[in-house]
């Protein structure tokens, strides 16, 4: 059985750091691209960031450019998500997802998710 697990979500004010961290299980990880995504209330999901299973490629929405910053550790199958000079508008809640077949940022495409954690940044 898949399992996902984001932890590292919180409340915090605009302009502080927060990591994400989501540890998979029940797979091979490494095979994975590992994305994150994040869903803001009223609002449909919509990607984040991504990185791909082999060589570390990483893609990002322009919304977070600069300012988020994707990375995993096989060994520990975790993947991470950095984010830096957060915004009101970042508040959402953050999923992580997995894919085996290709590296995009279609919400369609990824096979398993997780339950996600809220993050709430303060004005």
């Amino acid at each position: 059985q898949v399992q996902l697990v984001e932890s590292g979500g919180g409340l915090v004010q605009a302009g502080d750091s927060l990591r994400l961290s989501c540890t998979a299980s029940g797979l091979f990880f490494s095979m994975y691209v590992m994305a994150w995504f994040r869903q803001a209330p009223g609002k449909e999901r919509e990607f984040v960031a991504a990185m791909t299973a082999f060589d570390g490629r990483s893609s990002y929405a322009d919304s977070v450019k600069g300012r988020f910053t994707i990375s995993r550790d096989n060994a520990r199958k975790t993947v991470f998500l950095q984010m830096n000079t957060l915004k009101p508008e970042d508040t959402a809640v953050y999923y992580c997802a997995a894919d085996q077949s290709s590296f995009n940022k279609l919400e369609a495409e990824y096979d398993y998710w997780g339950q996600g954690t809220q993050v709430t940044v303060s004005s």
